[in-house]
Formats: C-alpha cells, sequence, structure tokens
C-alpha cells in the first residue's frame, strides 16, 4: 500500500533542525545531542563561503572595471579600503540587530543584502553606483562578520572547535574561488567583466535556501505559540574599557595592520601581477593561492600559538615571509610569481595569530568580548587609509616601488606591535 501516510525521515529531521532554529534565541540554550543540525552546519558553511567573494572577486577584473567605467586609480584604492569601513560601521549595529530580531534572521537578511548588492553592482553604470552597491553588499558581510561566531557557538556549544575551523575553511573557500573563477566566469560569457561579479550574487542567494527552509519550519511552530517569535531580547554589554592598556592597543594596532595588508593583496596583487606581464586568469590564480593557504593554516597557527607562553616569535616568522614576498615583488615579481604568492600566503596567517591572541590576552569571558571589540573596531578602522594610499601612489609614480616601500614600513610596525600584544600578560591586570 502507500508509503506516505505519515512523516517522512527528511520532514522529521528538518522539524528538528527547525526547532533548534527556533530555540537558537538570546536566552533559549541549545541542547548538544539535537537532532537535524546538519542542515544548519550547512547553512553555516555556505553562509561563511559567501562573505569574501565580493571582496576578492573584485581584484582579477579590476582593470577592466576601471577601464569601462572611467575610474581612476584613487577612486580604485577607495574600492579596497571600502570593506575595511563597512566592516567597522556596520559591524557596530549587528549585536543591537541581533538582540531584537535575533540573529538567525539577521544573518539571512545579511546574505539577501550580499545578493542584491552584488548583483546591482554588475548593473552599475558610473562609479558612484558601483561605490553604492559594493558598500550595500558589504554591510550584509559586515554583519555576517560579528554573528556567525554566535551561530556557531548557540546551535554547536559541544563542537565549537570543528565548526569553527568548518566556518574558516569556508571563509578560505569563499576568497579563493572569487579569485580564481571570476576572470574564467566572466570569459564564459565573452569576457564581460560584470557576468563575472554577477555570478557571486547568485552563490549568495543559493545560499539562502537552507535558512529558508528552516525558517519556515520555526515559523509554523512559533505561530502555534508566539506570533513574534525571535523578538527575544538580551542584555547590552558594557561598552569596552580598554582604552588604558598597551596590550589592548598593541593588539588593535596588530589587528588593523594585518587587516591593512590583507586587504592590499586583496585589491592590488592581481594587478601588481598584471603590470608585470602575467596574465589576468594567472593573476587570479595567484591572489587564489595566497588566499587559500589559509585554510590550512587556520587548523595549525591555534595549536602553535596557544602552546607559546608569548606569540612574539610566531609573529615575526610570519612577518618575515610577508617581507620576503614584499622583496620578491619589487626585485622579479613576474619570475617568482608562484613563490611570492605562497609567502604571502604564510604571512596572511597574521589574521588567525591576532584572533588566537584576543582569547590569550584576557582571561575572562567579559574581557575576551570587551578585548574582541575594542581590538577589531579600532583595527577595521585603522585599515581603511591603507590599499587607498597604495592605489594613490601607484597613480602619482606609474609603478609599484614606493607602494611596496610603504607596505614594507606598515609590515614592520606590524611586526612590532605584534610582538608587543604577544607578550603573556592580561588587560585585567593594567597591562
Amino acid at each position: 500500500m502507500m508509503r506516505f501516510m505519515g512523516p517522512t525521515r527528511t520532514d522529521r529531521t528538518l522539524r528538528r533542525a527547525a526547532a533548534v532554529v527556533e530555540r537558537a534565541q538570546p536566552g533559549h540554550p541549545v541542547a548538544p545531542a539535537t537532532a537535524g543540525r546538519w542542515l544548519i552546519a550547512l547553512a553555516l558553511v555556505l553562509t561563511a563561503i559567501n562573505l569574501r567573494p565580493a571582496i576578492s572577486g573584485l581584484g582579477p577584473v579590476l582593470a577592466e572595471v576601471r577601464a569601462d567605467l572611467g575610474m581612476n586609480a584613487t577612486v580604485a584604492g577607495l574600492l579596497t579600503s571600502v570593506p575595511a569601513l563597512c566592516f567597522a560601521v556596520f559591524g557596530f549595529a549587528a549585536p543591537r540587530l541581533a538582540g531584537r530580531f535575533g540573529p538567525v534572521r539577521i544573518v539571512v537578511l545579511g546574505l539577501c543584502t550580499i545578493s542584491v548588492g552584488l548583483g546591482l553592482r554588475a548593473l552599475a553604470g558610473n562609479t558612484v553606483v558601483f561605490l553604492a552597491t559594493s558598500a550595500l553588499a558589504l554591510g550584509g558581510i559586515a554583519v555576517g562578520n560579528v554573528l556567525m561566531p554566535v551561530l556557531v557557538k548557540r546551535f554547536f556549544p559541544d563542537r565549537i572547535g570543528p565548526v569553527t575551523g568548518l566556518y574558516s575553511m569556508g571563509l578560505a573557500v569563499g576568497t579563493s574561488a572569487a579569485a580564481a573563477c571570476t576572470i574564467p566566469l566572466a570569459r564564459a560569457v565573452g569576457g564581460n567583466w560584470r557576468a563575472g561579479l554577477a555570478g557571486w550574487a547568485v552563490l549568495a542567494a543559493l545560499a539562502l535556501i537552507p535558512w529558508a527552509v528552516l525558517l519556515r519550519r520555526a515559523r509554523s511552530r512559533a505561530a502555534r505559540r508566539d506570533p513574534l517569535p525571535g523578538r527575544a531580547t538580551v542584555a547590552t554589554a558594557p561598552p569596552p574599557r580598554m582604552r588604558r592598556s598597551r596590550t589592548a592597543w598593541a593588539l588593535a594596532v596588530f589587528f588593523g595592520l594585518q587587516a591593512t595588508a590583507a586587504y592590499i593583496t586583496m585589491g592590488w596583487l592581481p594587478q601588481i601581477y598584471r603590470d608585470a606581464g602575467v596574465s589576468a586568469g594567472t593573476a587570479g590564480l595567484l591572489l587564489a593561492l595566497v588566499m587559500g593557504l589559509s585554510a590550512p593554516l587556520s587548523f595549525l597557527i591555534p595549536a602553535i600559538a596557544t602552546r607559546m607562553r608569548s606569540q612574539g616569535p610566531l609573529v615575526i616568522a610570519i612577518g618575515l615571509c610577508s617581507l620576503a614576498g614584499y622583496l620578491g615583488l619589487w626585485l622579479a615579481p613576474a619570475g617568482g610569481a608562484w613563490l611570492w604568492a605562497v609567502l604571502l600566503g604564510v604571512g596572511n596567517a597574521a589574521f588567525t595569530v591576532a584572533l588566537v591572541m584576543i582569547g590569550l590576552r584576557s582571561r575572562s569571558g567579559p574581557g575576551v568580548i570587551r578585548l574582541s571589540a575594542f581590538a577589531q573596531s579600532v583595527g577595521y578602522l585603522l585599515s581603511v587609509p591603507g590599499p587607498l594610499l597604495v592605489g594613490a601612489l601607484n597613480e602619482a609614480t606609474g609603478g609599484w616601488d614606493a607602494p611596496l616601500l610603504l607596505m614594507t614600513c606598515l609590515l614592520l610596525a606590524q611586526i612590532t606591535c605584534g610582538v608587543l600584544a604577544g607578550r603573556d600578560r592580561c588587560v585585567e591586570d593594567g597591562h
């Protein structure tokens, strides 16, 4: 006889997963053994993949965008600075929005904003519209940056490490895939850069599917009990009091300088290679290599850093790799292109070191929250001018010697601040 008299296994799984989403609001702890979390894990990974293509996918086609829109190098440098500014500005609003509407809904809204912003950016007819739609997409990414760790901890309190690893790998995959595939996507439709960028809007829209399924199930369950599910309120965390801490300032500046280096790399490295005679497709692959190396390193660095009493030697070792990469770009950018990309990829692991040190430099939960907010907010604001200055120097000098000199000076300051931040002391002790 017919075998669909009752709910299928898939239906039961989705309902259980939706129940997890419904309970994953402020004040509702999630049981570690809740079934159906595989769908939530998939949603988290797909979301993480979409938090970087808006940035790394632009570099390989930046020359075509500039030519088509009549964009000068200074404005192009502004494009590489906008991400950090948006992360600092929109990131401040994420906790308040999550407290009012629930973190799941805000992350879903962020994904919608990413998709719409990237789609409209691909249709932009002038520089102003291109900048505005880029900022729209980056606003969605900003709230995702802030709330993704919250969702990982809330949905998987017993699997924070492995799921954070998956989430970090999703970030790396999205970054490197956008860098490597934007040019092939553009060539597949006649070499149109607009199609190459629009493809990432489609990817963001696809990431909405598992969230839509979970929210639909949660809504149907909550409607029987609560007309406004998920609008729980939370106590506002006290503002961080880190302004008098030398360690907090050292960590904030270190975070900002490593972010500066990362945004300069994502925005300008393909152009440095292309100006040296490397093809556009190869330049995109080189950027993909730089960003892709962060995936395995994100698993190795925390284990190394937490075993060290001071993280200064690790900061120096990683910084020397970046320094060698800059030197190679100055002396023979095309001749050793792949080696320089590997060195810069290792240097890019400074981001992971910064995240580890945020946890190590404070011994209490509230202290970590305050230190993280201070270091990342100040750091992202500090990183805004760097890519813009690189673009302005390139336009003023007609080459990359001056920009590389600036990048080297910033790197030396990054190493110095990283060594200071890596000392074995905690902000609660007044250091």
